[in-house]
């Protein structure tokens, strides 16, 4: 059986954002589970018995190498592929780098990782990585006002 196909998989990643207001993507490859050619948020599966937390803090160190500490929880999406028959139910958290410099762990999943400011984002981003952005860009927003 298998995740987001057989049942409704359960998924999270974090918006990593910098000193720079600019926010850490991955592009996918052909070879990731799903959506390739999409810039994506780090992220991953939450496997049976892991907090969901821990499982954002498990998959960014695995994919990029870093510690992050969340800092905000950016609600959840319902990320149904039709064209792909999948359903995940992703959980988004903002995160801050407390130890390490962001690489590319996993090159056969994501073949480039970038820094992109927010007034300047690519145009093939994943669901999953484009409702936790207008969450954060409305939550950065109300806290100017």
């Amino acid at each position: 059986m298998k995740k987001g196909s057989d049942y409704i998989g359960v998924g999270c990643g974090a918006l990593i954002v910098n000193d720079k207001n600019e926010v850490l993507l991955l592009k996918r490859t052909g070879k990731s589970r799903n959506e390739a050619g999409f810039w994506s948020k780090p992220g991953g599966g939450v496997e049976f018995g892991e907090k969901v937390e821990d499982a954002v803090k498990r998959e960014i160190l695995e994919e990029l190498g870093v510690e992050i500490t969340l800092t905000d929880f950016l609600g959840y999406t319902n990320h149904i592929i039709e064209s792909e028959k999948q359903h995940w139910i992703a959980f988004n958290y903002l995160a801050k780098i407390t130890k390490g410099e962001p690489k590319n762990l996993e090159p056969e999943k994501h073949e480039e990782i970038k820094w992109f400011n927010f007034s300047a984002l690519p145009e093939n981003i994943t669901q999953t990585t484009i409702e936790p952005i207008k969450i954060y860009i409305t939550k950065k927003h109300e806290q100017i006002l």
